[in-house]
């Protein structure tokens, strides 16, 4: 009888630390991979409630905030190397990088560097974040395409980032593998998009054991070279512009001044794939107005009907 009970109680302490631990409404569990990735946002630029807004959907947020709606950005960890990447600067990269740091459980409160795609507010902008008047960064990699580079380099205030070395920018070249550990590697790729400052990339993130697709801003998907179906093949994971679900949302504006593949473009596109590929794609970068912000929303609820994803805050995917 005794050994029937000691064998009860070590099977109850197993399923209970087998469990998630949840704490601050964050995932704690440890890692059992040597390379995670976390999403640690999923809005448009202008953040969720936007500034002007006096829709519904922002009126409530304006008076209870909600603590996951934060700028489109991907943190990496390689647990292994004790190595901590961020993609994209956005203007929550404060609360984004403590994220960060305490899955990485490193000392430092920057990461190891950061990845930029375009020089659009919500992508750079935090970037301000390391200067004196905050962080005071000393020698924080930032991965830039060449005319990304030459807009930091060029223009206050973000030339001040660089001449007191609070950045160092790291040139990267289109289509060119970047090793940045020996688990893990980025190569980024040009993408149509409004390139006012510099271009536009996107990143292959690629990992011991898996790689992730991540283009959070294309004007539409016929406008690029490649083929998005192909490229969702190659990859594990995909997190996709989902800026819009569709016209209804900009009625008051041109949409040839903000193009963005709607929600409904996509999943007709991709509508075809087997189901194990549409599991590939979780849209992201969701614009203040977009229905797929609301969990309870029917086409939130259409979306994952269909066998796609909808990205969501802090959430870990092992690569």
């Amino acid at each position: 009888m005794k050994v029937k009970g000691s064998l009860l109680l070590f099977v109850f302490f197993a399923i209970a630390c087998s469990k998630k631990v949840k704490k601050g409404g964050f995932d704690t569990t440890e890692p059992n991979t040597d390379v995670s990735l976390y999403i640690l946002g999923t809005a448009q630029d202008g953040g969720s409630p936007h500034i002007g807004c006096k829709k519904e959907c922002c009126a409530i947020l304006f008076k209870n905030p909600d603590h996951k709606r934060k700028v489109v950005s991907l943190g990496i960890v390689d647990h292994k190397s004790s190595k901590s990447f961020l993609f994209e600067a956005t203007p929550d990269m404060p609360s984004q990088l403590k994220i960060l740091k305490e899955r990485s459980k490193k000392e430092e409160e920057t990461p190891d560097g950061i990845f930029l795609t375009h020089a659009h507010i919500g992508h750079y902008t935090g970037l301000m974040y390391l200067g004196k008047e905050a962080v005071g960064a000393q020698g924080v990699s930032v991965y830039a395409m060449p005319k990304m580079k030459s807009f930091l380099e060029n223009n206050g205030p973000w030339n001040q980032l660089v001449t007191l070395n609070n950045i160092l920018i790291q040139e990267v070249e289109n289509e060119k593998k970047i090793q940045l550990t020996p688990n893990l590697s980025v190569i980024p790729f040009t993408v149509p998009h409004r390139d006012e400052y510099s271009e536009t990339v996107g990143f292959k993130i690629i990992g011991s054991n898996k790689s992730a697709l991540f283009i959070p801003d294309i004007d539409k998907w016929s406008k690029w070279e490649k083929s998005i179906i192909e490229e969702v093949r190659k990859v594990d994971f995909a997190f996709l512009d989902a800026t819009f679900y569709d016209g209804k949302e900009i009625n008051n504006r041109d949409i040839s001044e903000i193009p963005h593949p709607f929600v409904i473009e996509s999943t007709k596109l991709f509508e075809g794939l087997p189901v194990s590929e549409r599991a590939k794609i979780h849209f992201i970068h969701f614009n203040h107005t977009n229905p797929l912000l609301n969990g309870n929303s029917d086409e939130f609820k259409t979306v994952i009907q269909q066998g796609f994803n909808v990205a969501q805050f802090n959430k870990r995917i092992s690569l």
